[in-house]
């Protein structure tokens, strides 16, 4: 998928990472927002672009205006609503791409239900760049030998014994990785589904679908190390890349690009979803 790169296309993928920063607890109410200028100089875009970005976010009553503090996030917390409380725990798993917005959507639907929101990188990272350099390697290693067939397994086992734990106490939980091998693999989904159905616990899939441009703004932005070899070489990393996949299993395909529906209007779709569900 090819995206538009008019100011139009460029005003809307602002304001919805701005929007996603919101819904995900990154920008928290009375925050105050960077600048127009620091703004158009961080997305380099003209001036004009930005504004026309927050003046879209103040009419979705998400940014306010205030003397002497300028833009600043507003108040959402009437928006939040009861939360959810489902019958039994329930495991979701999001998976997407590097910087297709999993954790936003994770952090979106934590603040909806309340559930534990589990980040693979929050939970491992500092224990995985101590290992890559211990094995030799840098922490900027996400594709060689020696993460994928090492430290990757171990990575994922500690974020799945997470998830257990929270289940065995009750506790729904949200578990936010790139799940590329996990999401493609029907007997790790059976598997999956059958251990949590042991601990009396239902499973989600949610699956985030995003343009290589949003991908490669949602990177550039959060200029995490892991994503090095990426932004070098990032013809090649696309060509790994399958936008039009979906995992062989129930799940709710939520997408995230400039002109799709904002990421809290799909949140709770998926939550109407699993009304009296058991």
């Amino acid at each position: 998928m090819t995206e538009p790169t008019s100011s139009e296309a460029r005003k809307s993928q602002i304001a919805r990472e701005i929007r996603n920063d919101i819904e995900a607890g990154r920008l928290r109410p009375g925050d105050r927002l960077p600048s127009g200028r620091d703004l158009a100089a961080q997305w380099s875009v003209g001036l004009g672009t930005v504004n026309a970005a927050l003046e879209q976010l103040s009419s979705e009553g998400l940014v306010v205006s205030r003397p002497r503090s300028g833009r600043v996030v507003a108040d959402l917390a009437a928006m939040v609503g009861d939360k959810p409380r489902p019958a039994r725990p329930r495991a979701v798993y999001i998976g997407g791409y590097a910087g297709s917005g999993k954790t936003e959507v994770g952090r979106t639907l934590a603040r909806e239900t309340g559930w534990a929101m589990l980040d693979k990188d929050s939970i491992t990272r500092s224990v995985v760049d101590a290992a890559l350099v211990q094995l030799g390697s840098t922490i900027a290693d996400r594709e060689s030998k020696t993460y994928l067939e090492v430290v990757r397994p171990a990575e994922y086992q500690c974020l799945e014994a997470t998830v257990a734990e929270n289940i065995s106490c009750g506790v729904s939980a949200i578990a936010t990785a790139p799940y590329l091998r996990e999401l493609t693999s029907r007997s790790w989904l059976e598997r999956t589904a059958a251990t949590l159905h042991s601990l009396g616990a239902g499973m989600s899939v949610i699956w985030i679908r995003c343009s290589g441009e949003s991908m490669r703004s949602y990177i550039e932005r959060r200029g995490a190390a892991r994503d090095t070899w990426k932004l070098a070489n990032w013809d090649q990393y696309l060509e790994g890349v399958d936008e039009e996949f979906v995992p062989p299993w129930p799940h709710t395909l939520i997408k995230n690009n400039p002109t799709d529906e904002p990421i809290q209007a799909q949140v709770k779709s998926f939550l109407r979803s699993l009304e009296g569900v058991a």
